[in-house]
């Protein structure tokens, strides 16, 4: 399976739209299933980083460093730079900030894994991201869009997710992990839940997609207007994470993690905030879950093209180390 790995994935997208498209009914009642399908490849892949390495990873100061500047820096201003090209519909940009402006948390870690990237140091920058995006957020808004919607902000979806998406995933992976290290039995099944991993990526992409789909039909204009927003940040982030990386001199599998954690947004957690806006609002929910779904194709895309991007042959370093 990990061998067909993208072409497991592809498919699970596509069964995802069939699914979301010809039973919407179905389709949207997955979207209860999101958190637990995630939550499960989260476990899956926190099992797979030892805690001391974890720790270790903690004290990386130049990973956080760039992980920061390149999610709270650089996006901002890639940010910018589209702002002019949006609709001039406020909603449809309410919903491209909220979703732009926010670094996933979650399976950022899974895909970033996926491609070689250090899956353990995103992992501990994770607490950092997410405290940073939840007290920058209400300013990117106000230089965006003005005071208006500076106070839309709200801490309790990003405190659930955090609780449901890492803390408990990571609290149990641990458990296992030490009873792994102490009995045949624990090291049986910690074996047993790591060949699960390609199966719940394609459970939480058909999940995702199909949850997704249904709520696009009453909106396909704001939609065609937005994809290219999207497809142009995933390809200017790619080659900006990489510049982020050079900068501070980052090795291969850290250059990786922070591209993926420059291009990967919050949408899942995001997405209440969007839909708790008023009525005059409500199609930034849409334009959040458009995101989402162009992001999963992307993030298909980056696990092959990534490693092209920053091969193992050439490590990432600094001119002055070059020469």
């Amino acid at each position: 399976m990990e061998h067909h790995q993208v072409a497991i994935y592809l498919a699970a997208l596509t069964a995802g739209g069939l699914l979301g498209r010809l039973a919407p009914g179905v389709g949207s009642g997955l979207e209860h299933a999101i958190n637990p399908v995630l939550g499960a490849l989260l476990f899956v892949t926190f099992l797979q980083v030892p805690a001391a390495e974890l720790l270790r990873s903690l004290r990386d100061g130049r990973f956080l460093a760039a992980a920061l500047v390149v999610n709270f820096v650089v996006v901002p201003l890639v940010v910018a730079a589209m702002f002019t090209f949006l609709p001039a519909d406020q909603a449809v940009r309410v919903g491209v900030l909220l979703v732009l402006l926010c670094p996933c948390v979650d399976y950022v870690i899974v895909f970033s894994g996926l491609a070689g990237g250090s899956s353990r140091r995103l992992l501990a920058a994770t607490p950092l991201l997410l405290v940073a995006q939840m007290l920058l957020l209400p300013g990117f808004l106000y230089l965006f869009m003005g005071s208006d919607l500076a106070d839309i902000v709200e801490a309790g979806p990003f405190v659930e997710a955090f609780v449901v998406l890492i803390v408990i995933p990571l609290a149990l992976a641990w458990a296992l992990q030490a009873w792994a290290a102490r009995r045949p039995a624990g090291q049986k099944v910690a074996d047993a839940a790591t060949t699960t991993m390609v199966p719940l990526m394609a459970a939480t992409l058909l999940t995702v997609v199909a949850s997704q789909i249904p709520k696009l039909d009453d909106s396909l204009t704001y939609v065609a207007a937005v994809i290219p927003c999207y497809a142009v940040f995933l390809i200017v982030m790619a080659f900006a994470g990489k510049a982020v990386a050079r900068l501070f001199r980052l090795d291969v599998p850290g250059s990786r993690a922070v591209v993926f954690t420059g291009a990967t947004r919050n949408s899942l957690v995001v997405l209440p905030l969007a839909l708790a806006l008023p009525a005059p609002y409500a199609v930034a929910a849409v334009v959040v879950v458009t995101q989402t779904l162009v992001e999963v194709i992307g993030m298909v895309v980056y696990v092959r093209t990534v490693p092209r991007l920053i091969p193992d042959a050439t490590p990432v370093r600094s001119d002055s180390a070059a020469h």
